[in-house]
């Protein structure tokens, strides 16, 4: 999974994300399985009122990672 988002645009980190889901750029959603539910609850809630796909990775060691960061991500989604 190391690498998994290299070469797609992406934001990483529930700030960024969020941004992203309200300027309407996120083509899909990965949140950390082992990430505070309060902090990654709302925010997948919003991007399957969006239709937009969630995905739950099982850490946010292996999510950072996928996401080419050396250290762990509680949210990570895939730009249009």
């Amino acid at each position: 999974m190391p690498g998994l988002f290299e070469n797609l645009d992406k934001a990483i980190g529930l700030k960024q994300s969020r941004r992203a889901l309200r300027e309407g750029r996120v083509r899909e959603a990965y949140v950390a399985g082992d990430a505070e539910e309060r902090i990654t609850g709302p925010f997948a809630q919003a991007c399957r009122s969006e239709n937009i796909p969630v995905t739950e990775i099982p850490t946010m060691r292996e999510l950072g990672a996928a996401a080419g960061i050396e250290i762990g991500a509680a949210v990570v989604t895939v730009l249009k």
